[in-house]
């Protein structure tokens, strides 16, 4: 019969084989949560009448989505979440420019592979792609966790997604993520576990995967599972169980080798075109960040568009590192100051604009084309706003022109 990794995953947390559909209880190896989830888990546990969590070294905060806090609450929010950590005792906890949660927990090797890491943020399924098990929870869960160590969960099915061939040219993971969001919907993988494989996933860089299953959760999936390899394991610093699939499962396909670039319109994660159909598009902003692509490579192959060039002169083009390492990483090799020198506006490392509340939200009827991972109503500012989302070569192409552009224009 075989059985799924993340049957396997779980299965090794629950200590007895675990099948699809079933719920059941597990310890949680790690988790983490940010400072906008933050003072709700406090304040459930206070509810709870819990007054020491139950292993501080198994938790995590990192202050991202508030960098520097935006109001007087936001500030003495963050202050509450820090006299907790240091009341509990909590060792891995990153203050205000650390950067990212999901970039920053697995950067610092916090995670390991064929574990259970639950999140109190949605965007927590992004380190499945470290050959783990790992899924968002809400405030009241994640207190749950802190208080027992465990959790509840059906085990997800698992829907494969097999991507063939390799990318070309100036096409990227994010291009791929996007078409993949097209092929299955916005619902099409709800409570699945994704398991991205293929020959395009095996040439990805450990951070090219991330953006891939950072938005796993965009077509409802719990998590975006890929298997450990030594690229894994070099980002992480060690190393840990390979855990393979040997069961059938429902499968897509995706050719990574014939897609151009791609870009999801205003309203819909789903709503994907090739950005040839919608060129000319006129821009008011460009972001460049998010937990999505704010990593090295993304600012390298953005830096290598927009170096000699201006950013167009009705566009903002907004650039803000994944984390402090990255960040320091670009400066060291001149990343920054091609953006600097170009126009752009470097923001403190975190979640910046894309949670729409501070650090570049848009205005009344607004356009921004951002490398962020959601373009609802009103995501980034104003209801009558709107965002495109594409691949940092795509927003870097876009910034120079002040309309959305096909980056391969660019040699």
């Amino acid at each position: 019969m075989g059985s799924t990794a993340v049957e396997k995953i779980i299965s090794r947390s629950a200590g007895r084989a675990v099948q699809v559909g079933e719920f059941v209880e597990v310890p949680v190896d790690f988790a983490y949560l940010h400072d906008g989830t933050g003072p709700l888990i406090v304040d459930a546990l206070g509810k709870m009448g819990v007054e020491k969590v139950i292993d501080p070294d198994r938790v995590g905060i990192v202050f991202d989505h508030s960098v520097p806090p935006y109001s007087d609450q936001a500030a003495t929010l963050q202050a509450k979440v820090r006299k907790f950590a240091r009341s509990q005792g909590i060792l891995k906890f990153h203050d205000l420019g650390e950067g990212i949660c999901h970039q920053v927990m697995p950067e610092k090797g916090y995670v390991s592979p064929g574990t259970v890491v639950i999140g109190a943020d949605s965007h927590s399924c992004t380190l499945g792609c470290f050959g783990l098990f790992s899924s968002g929870v809400g405030a009241t869960d994640l207190a749950y966790i802190l208080a027992t160590g465990g959790t509840w969960l059906k085990v997800p099915e698992t829907l494969k997604v097999e991507c063939t061939g390799v990318l070309k040219g100036k096409l990227s993971s994010k291009d791929l993520i996007l078409e993949i969001v097209k092929m299955v919907g916005t619902d099409g993988a709800t409570y699945k576990a994704l398991e991205f494989s293929g020959e395009a996933v095996r040439q990805m860089s450990q951070s090219s995967r991330m953006t891939m299953s950072n938005m796993a959760v965009e077509m409802g999936a719990k998590t975006g599972f890929m298997e450990a390899d030594a690229k894994t394991f070099e980002f992480l610093g060690r190393t840990g169980p390979v855990v393979k699939t040997d069961s059938k499962t429902e499968t897509v396909t995706v050719d990574a080798g014939s897609l151009d670039p791609k870009v999801a319109c205003p309203g819909s994660v789903a709503n994907v075109k090739s950005v040839v159909e919608v060129e000319g598009t006129h821009i008011d902003q460009a972001f460049l960040g998010s937990c999505t692509n704010g990593r090295y490579e993304d600012l390298y192959e953005a830096a290598k568009i927009i170096k000699g060039k201006k950013v167009h002169q009705d566009t903002r083009f907004i650039v803000i590192p994944a984390s402090k390492t990255i960040q320091l990483a670009a400066q060291k090799d001149g990343l920054m100051d091609i953006f600097q020198e170009a126009g752009a506006i470097i923001g403190v490392t975190g979640c910046g604009p894309c949670l729409g509340v501070h650090m570049g939200v848009l205005g009344e009827n607004e356009v921004c084309v951002s490398t962020s991972n959601r373009n609802f109503i009103g995501r980034m500012g104003h209801p009558k706003s709107s965002v495109y989302l594409a691949s940092a070569q795509t927003v870097a192409a876009s910034a120079v022109e002040g309309k959305i552009t096909d980056p391969r224009r660019f040699a």
